[in-house]
């Protein structure tokens, strides 16, 4: 079997790769990064799909980041997203023997979805506008892969994770997503010996969250699985509030400072639980809960980012 993983240097990939080296079904593991193959570029992309002639492509390349990036890089995000989704499937066209695994996020659903939000709730209300041009990029991609099916008969899986975390993400004070992002801003307040920290927003939404390998476990179990599903949720189930997960990343560093609020910054969505019920039932489950999970992110982030 050979497998080819997009964005193989980022969040998602990284784990993958780790986890897929040691599955001896998986004769070759060809594994791209954005130096070795431009994905805004069609030739580029197509390339390397009939190169590597796969017959899984996950597709785990993607610009993300958190609120504040995704507020103020809105056409960065649509149209880069866009670009590598669309260049991507068009690329996959004439083999429709490829079994392509789909990465999208939870930002797909309606703001006003009830939660915990199922796979049928897609595209039945408003986006949550701090992220809609991120979703729409995601939904387009969906839709895409859904009129390759019907036309050309390609296999295409779109997963739906909830946020994710853990090794290899992006640690910035402000592009990041919600956990490399309070680890970096927490870990700079205690080495200037702040006695404070401010938590972006009200610090009331509750969120979900799954540690990367989790992740990598289920592409690794649906590969094999080739559910007859075309969208699937992937989450944890346990949800946690913003301020309750401050205080959990403030116990994992050590700051002894006092948490604060900065309600002049968006909140966002007030709940966000996926129902994951489809993939537990085929027999998928996470492993790593959040104390665990945070603890190895932080001990990466001190080892890979701060020496």
């Amino acid at each position: 079997m050979r497998v080819l993983i997009l964005g193989s240097n980022g969040l998602v990939g990284s784990s993958l790769k780790k986890i897929l080296n040691n599955n001896v079904q998986i004769t070759d593991l060809i594994c791209s990064t954005r130096e070795d193959t431009n994905l805004f570029s069609f030739e580029e992309t197509q390339k390397l799909i009939e190169n590597s002639n796969p017959d899984i492509l996950i597709n785990a390349a993607a610009r993300v980041g958190g609120i504040y990036a995704n507020n103020s890089k809105k056409t960065e995000f649509i149209l880069e997203n866009l670009k590598i989704n669309v260049n991507i499937l068009e690329a996959s066209i004439p083999n429709p023997d490829i079994f392509i695994i789909n990465l999208g996020s939870s930002c797909i659903y309606p703001l006003d979805a009830d939660n915990p939000i199922k796979e049928t709730s897609i595209m039945t209300g408003k986006l949550e506008p701090t992220n809609s041009p991120y979703a729409m990029a995601k939904l387009t991609a969906i839709e895409m892969g859904n009129s390759l099916s019907d036309q050309y008969g390609h296999k295409i899986l779109n997963l739906m994770p909830t946020n994710l975390y853990g090794p290899n993400d992006r640690f910035t004070e402000k592009d990041s997503h919600v956990i490399p992002g309070l680890i970096v801003r927490m870990n700079n307040a205690m080495n200037e010996g702040l006695n404070e920290f401010r938590i972006w927003g009200t610090g009331k939404p509750l969120r979900e969250f799954l540690f990367i390998d989790d992740l990598a476990s289920a592409i690794e179990f649906l590969m094999f699985k080739k559910p007859e599903a075309t969208l699937l949720n992937v989450g944890s189930g346990y949800e946690i509030s913003i301020y309750d997960l401050a205080k959990k990343i403030k116990d994992v560093i050590g700051f002894q400072g006092n948490l604060v609020f900065d309600d002049s910054m968006p909140d966002g969505n007030p709940r966000k639980l996926l129902d994951s019920s489809r993939i537990n039932e085929m027999g998928w489950k996470p492993k790593i809960n959040i104390d665990k999970g945070l603890k190895i992110t932080y001990d990466w982030y001190k080892k890979n980012r701060l020496t």
